[in-house]
């Protein structure tokens, strides 16, 4: 039987060590925020990183589906087409593309 006392010791542990690992990027962060750079990597990081996934997701669906490029094509230029039609709402793009893209698939 394990002793009460190693078990909430641990848990106490485990538990701190958690927020420290979760409060010290913060507490690295906080003298920074006023850099220039961080503030150019908080605008153009999560642009970096949805550019990086879109072209990871159709680099992916080309190589796995390369007779159906024109679904992709159109489904990618829904995306783009609704992403800049309304006012640049990520989800609403997203869903829109691929509903375009399920439908074309399964149409044609």
């Amino acid at each position: 039987m394990i002793d009460p006392l190693y078990l909430i010791t641990a848990v106490v542990i485990s538990g701190l060590i958690t927020l420290a690992l979760r409060a010290l990027p913060f507490a690295i962060l906080k003298p920074l925020r006023k850099s220039r750079f961080v503030k150019a990597l908080g605008r153009w990081m999560p642009a970096g990183i949805l550019l990086i996934l879109a072209v990871v997701v159709l680099r992916g669906e080309i190589l796995s589906r390369p007779g159906d490029l024109w679904a992709i094509a159109a489904a990618t230029a829904v995306t783009v087409l609704v992403h800049l039609l309304a006012k640049r709402r990520a989800l609403l793009s997203i869903a829109a593309g691929t509903a375009c893209y399920v439908l074309l698939l399964n149409m044609f």
